[in-house]
């Protein structure tokens, strides 16, 4: 989440030599203007990898050498971190600072979500979770107890054998649409996969027939911002809400929102920083990647404006005071798998409606992703929210062509933000047209783009 200029102060932290580490950090604070008279106060967290003790120490180190206050809060999930962060930049309005004024809140919000729901359904309400071997395993056994009343929850991949995110994990399921290893389902029971920092989330459960159905961050965000919508509705309050998506969202959660749900959809760049700084423009933005990292977003006047409503005793009030629960519920201040998944538990809840109900909300298109290597990825360049490549010329006029051949069809490349490869995206109306437009428009990339290695292969 650094503002790009950061990003190049730590590259030349990074890169720097052991004798010019002073003259690069002075370099920096003249740059920015830093007070370096200012007190600095950091907030440290790790996870359960064997090599973050290590470097949590060293951050330790650095920051009293350089006469720096700091909490060390030991083990955390990445959201847990953001959680005290913003607790202690908003002196405590946004909750206590500690492990258990993250437990208490979300898990107060939660329960008294649910309690709200005329009819719960699914009496006994369980969810299986993949928890990739990570540190979420960790804090969702510790966070239990404080829910345990309104879900109960069966942990897998909790770290007590396997490595980290290997054939399990948020990431896994979704990129292989594979079950994670370990992990014992039967048909039609819900499960939720978390990644190995426990800041992203996919759902998922099998039919009767086996086949696995996943619900991805599209899905997440369609559910979310249809519940939040519905309650404006009934609330009377005629707010912006606005959804934000990535070009690698699907396009039938695109159509659906706009066309059938009416909640307009904004698309920006890949990566978090970009999504959750165009969330911030409205009083209430929901954003999700594909990879189930998000969250919803709320102004301070929406969340002022819905408290006032919420002490109302009629109709009204009982939606604002749903709305109050779920601005508690979500981590505004990053994406977060354990609010995430509370969040998705009280909207099914409150909907009545089962994982299969939510799945059938609207079919994904068949889609392929491809990667193609190349000498030199910055010879692609792009606009519109990386949809359209505007060099090398040809490229995307060749793309267009290729996409005219098939039905809902849509592609788009754009170069690796990492290693010299550039990424392909097709979908279509079937999966063989949506890996043959993948393999036209990966073997387009090869020749204009300076490819090199072996020819893109037609092989699904």
């Amino acid at each position: 989440m650094l503002a790009p200029s950061w990003e190049e102060h730590a590259t030349c932290l990074a890169n720097a030599e052991e004798q010019d580490i002073l003259r690069v950090l002075t370099d920096i604070s003249e740059k920015e203007s830093v007070d370096l008279q200012q007190d600095a106060f950091i907030v440290l967290g790790r996870d359960t990898r064997p090599s973050s003790e290590k470097l949590s120490q060293s951050v330790i180190d650095g920051v009293t050498v350089l006469g720096g206050q700091f909490h060390d809060y030991s083990l955390l999930t990445t959201p847990q971190l953001h959680y005290m962060v913003y607790c202690r930049n908003t002196g405590g309005q946004y909750g206590k600072a500690t492990i258990e004024g993250y437990c208490q809140k979300l898990s107060k919000a939660f329960m008294e979500l649910i309690k709200q729901a005329s009819c719960s359904g699914d009496e006994n309400r369980s969810v299986k979770v993949d928890c990739a071997n990570g540190i979420g395993a960790l804090k969702l056994k510790e966070m239990q107890r404080y829910f345990s009343q309104g879900l109960s929850l069966q942990l897998f991949n909790d770290g007590t054998r396997g490595k980290l995110n290997h054939l399990c994990g948020a990431d896994f399921v979704k990129t292989h649409q594979k079950l994670p290893q370990g992990m014992e389902i039967k048909s039609n029971e819900r499960c939720c996969s978390f990644d190995g920092d426990a800041d992203r989330i996919v759902y998922f459960y099998c039919d009767a027939g086996g086949h696995l159905h996943l619900i991805d961050g599209d899905k997440i965000a369609t559910l979310v911002s249809s519940f939040l919508k519905e309650l404006l509705l009934e609330v009377g309050e005629s707010l912006n809400i606005g959804v934000v998506q990535t070009a690698y969202a699907n396009g039938s959660s695109t159509r659906y929102l706009e066309e059938v749900m009416k909640v307009p959809v904004y698309c920006t760049k890949t990566g978090v920083k970009h999504l959750h700084h165009k969330a911030q423009e409205f009083d209430i933005g929901v954003y999700f990647e594909a990879n189930g990292h998000g969250t919803a977003l709320f102004s301070k006047a929406v969340e002022v404006k819905i408290k006032q409503l919420a002490e109302l005793e009629d109709e009204k009030g009982k939606a604002a005071k749903m709305l109050a629960n779920i601005i508690n519920l979500f981590n505004q201040a990053a994406g977060d798998a354990i609010s995430d998944m509370l969040v998705i538990e009280a909207i099914l809840v409150l909907k009545g409606l089962t994982v299969q109900q939510w799945d059938a909300l609207y079919t994904d298109l068949p889609n392929r992703q491809l990667k193609v290597k190349v000498a030199d990825r910055r010879v692609i360049s792009t606009t519109d929210a990386e949809r359209q490549a505007v060099t090398p010329p040809g490229l995307q006029e060749a793309i267009n062509d290729l996409v005219k051949k098939y039905k809902l069809a849509r592609a788009f490349v754009r170069p690796s933000g990492t290693e010299d490869v550039v990424r392909v995206y097709a979908e279509a109306d079937s999966q063989e047209n949506a890996d043959s437009l993948a393999y036209e428009v990966s073997l387009a990339v090869y020749q204009l783009a300076g490819g090199i290695g072996e020819r893109p292969q037609s092989s699904f």
